[in-house]
């Protein structure tokens, strides 16, 4: 098994940037950053995806990646802020541990993160969204 990234970052064994932490997560500097400024948002807890985290680290990390938000958009004035998470191979989750992204965005920052609109089939919609409120 391949260690963990930023549960080596976590117990100091890595060094990272740290911006911001409270009891449950931390939140460092993107050592590859989308754009200036880029932050990770990572919980104390070694959890893989969203379907395994607890939700009162999820919502500490949360928290936190708010108030890092805010750090952000007062310090960079960006024109817009995507937060990110991705939970597995096939949605481009590169490090097995929970974490969200904040990108600081800018117009015409030439960075693509789009995909052309196509209208869903009302019938189809009808039938997904009565097989997930089913599992619920």
């Amino acid at each position: 098994m391949t260690e963990c990234v930023f549960c080596a970052i976590l117990d100091g064994r890595l060094p990272a940037l740290r911006v911001a932490e409270n009891q449950q997560a931390i939140a460092i500097m993107d050592v590859h950053p989308v754009n200036d400024g880029h932050v990770l948002v990572i919980p104390r807890i070694h959890v893989e995806t969203l379907f395994e985290i607890p939700e009162v680290d999820l919502l500490a990390t949360a928290r936190l990646a708010r108030r890092v938000a805010g750090g952000i958009r007062k310090s960079l004035a960006p024109d817009g802020l995507n937060l990110i998470q991705n939970n597995g191979a096939a949605a481009f989750q590169s490090v097995p541990h929970f974490h969200f992204h904040l990108i600081p965005r800018w117009m015409r920052d030439g960075k693509g993160f789009d995909w052309d609109l196509q209208p869903g089939d009302p019938v189809r919609l009808r039938l997904l969204a009565q097989r997930i409120r089913g599992a619920l």
